[in-house]
């Protein structure tokens, strides 16, 4: 029952018409090297240059630097209360959406999910013994989610809510109205807030981008990103989450994704070392998406 066509039928199918030689453009995964984008070299030399540090197991968590300096990001968009001791540090945002979603789920919850959404949150719901409940983002509406709609698909069931923003695949980027409407609705209903953000700097047209960690504070959230996007690092696979909300109230769940980082004893130490470097230094993605960018 498990569907991922992001590397599905569809794209098997895309596979066989190339090799019959037909021109495929392929838009089912965001792969910035295989469209000539480079990763900063300032990132490159800070993982070579500490290669001799990575070659053991790192704590389940990640490296410290690494952790710290998400939370520094965090508290520059105005999200306090943060330490590295909330910061998960994953193979990727892809592995950390299975991790966040093991830990809280049992058979039959229920996760309200956009669509169109990024694949896997629906596949990994699936995977992990819940329901993907979809609430629509219509493109009349261009592609913003209507939170009255959203708010008339909880149930007893229901346990998270995921937040897409900036949204992968549509491109919309949720006003602030939007969010914190959809903020205080998983407050109501004491839902888990999971916030991919892997998009977040990539902005058009003025669009302004607001934290989801921001806004709530009458219950968990999660916020997840990372190095692929933004600093087109996808083989890299870093990816972080961080939690913030009422993680006192959340020690459970807290533990058990602690314990689902253990099994796996740590994710790739050396690219770990390119987080710090990427979020304190120069934000090359802004020349990229300026007017006149290749973005």
């Amino acid at each position: 029952h498990v569907r991922y066509e992001i590397r599905g039928r569809l794209a098997r199918r895309a596979h066989e018409l190339e090799r019959q030689g037909y021109e495929i453009v392929s838009l089912n995964i965001g792969n910035p090297a295989a469209f000539g984008f480079r990763t900063p070299e300032t990132m490159r030399l800070a993982m070579i240059e500490n290669m001799a540090a990575a070659e053991g197991y790192c704590h389940q968590k990640g490296i410290f630097p690494a952790r710290e300096a998400v939370v520094m990001q965090q508290q520059a968009r105005g999200i306090t209360g943060v330490t590295a001791e909330e910061v998960f540090i994953g193979n990727g945002v892809s592995e950390l959406i299975n991790l966040v979603l093991r830990a809280l789920l049992d058979e039959g919850d229920e996760v309200l999910v956009p669509s169109p959404d990024y694949p896997l949150w629906t596949a990994a719901t699936t995977l992990n013994s819940g329901r993907a409940v979809h609430y629509p983002c219509r493109p009349e509406n261009g592609f913003v989610p209507d939170p009255e709609e959203v708010a008339r698909l909880v149930t007893a069931r229901t346990r998270a809510i995921v937040v897409i923003n900036p949204n992968n695949p549509t491109g919309a980027v949720y006003p602030r109205a939007v969010l914190e409407a959809l903020a205080r609705l998983a407050e109501r209903n004491n839902l888990v807030v999971f916030s991919d953000e892997i998009y977040d700097q990539m902005l058009y047209d003025g669009a302004e981008f607001v934290p989801m960690a921001s806004l709530v504070h009458e219950t968990l959230c999660a916020t997840l990103s990372g190095l692929s996007k933004i600093y087109r690092a996808c083989g890299y696979r870093v990816g972080w989450t961080v939690f913030s909300g009422r993680t006192r109230a959340a020690t459970d769940y807290l533990n058990a994704m602690d314990l689902l980082s253990s099994l796996r004893l740590c994710s790739n130490a050396p690219a770990q070392w390119a987080v710090q470097t990427a979020l304190g230094g120069y934000q090359s993605i802004r020349d990229l998406v300026s007017p006149g960018g290749r973005l």
